[in-house]
């Protein structure tokens, strides 16, 4: 029965992590087809045909869609389209604060100059002699930096929640209490949403097969010793 247990274990190791990825990523495809799907005309819907739905059509119907339009974009007569829906947008009182406010957002965060979310870094939150775990986004500008900056300045550092890490706080941080850490912004995500279980000095998964292989072969050696 322990042996039965070891290797339970292990198959569960091994499954699980693909079964909630594959799970994660079925949800993402059929939810992109809900979206595109029904604008399709049913003349170039292959469903219409077929006698079984085809997963991943809206996917690569959107994928082509966002790269054309981003190729058009880049020629002059996008870039004038672009500027007149823009101007449109900005004479909306509610709808350009939220428009400038994401695109904003989206162009740093997809900026290949910037170092965003580059750096783990831990601070003393929410008081001293507590740690928290975050992450460095970006050097303090502006009147921020003016009340915040200490001698070398201030950092904008995110604090994630736990398990959850895309809610969080921004806080705004002197360089010298910041403490840059070696680790990745993935071991450190790692952490964040294990909960602390897994740190980065912990074992692969497959280190851990092989652990749980070990078990299963003490009682054969202790039976050899006997």
């Amino acid at each position: 029965m322990s042996r039965l247990r070891t290797y339970f274990l292990t198959g569960f190791i091994v499954l699980a992590p693909i079964a909630i990825t594959a799970w994660i990523a079925l949800g993402f495809i059929e939810w992109v087809d809900g979206l595109i799907k029904p604008l399709i005309p049913s003349v170039y819907n292959p469903d219409t045909y077929l006698p079984f739905p085809v997963p991943g059509i809206g996917l690569i119907l959107a994928l082509i869609g966002i790269t054309l339009i981003g190729f058009l974009t880049a020629n002059f007569v996008g870039k004038a389209i672009l500027r007149f829906g823009e101007h449109l947008v900005s004479r909306m009182p509610l709808v350009r604060n939220i428009y400038k406010a994401l695109k904003q957002i989206l162009e740093t965060v997809l900026s290949e100059k910037t170092n965003s979310f580059q750096q783990a870094a831990l601070i003393e939150y929410p008081r001293p002699g507590m740690w928290a775990l975050c992450f460095v986004s970006t050097e303090a500008r502006g009147e921020v930096q003016q009340v915040t900056g200490g001698p070398e300045g201030s950092l904008a550092v995110f604090v994630p929640t736990t398990p959850n890490p895309t809610s969080g706080f921004l806080l705004f941080v002197p360089h010298e209490d910041v403490h840059i850490l070696n680790m990745s912004v993935e071991d450190a995500a790692k952490l964040i949403i294990s909960g602390g279980l897994v740190s980065p000095e912990e074992m692969e998964t497959t280190r851990a097969i092989e652990a749980l292989a070990d078990l299963s072969d003490k009682p054969r050696s202790d039976a050899d010793a006997a």
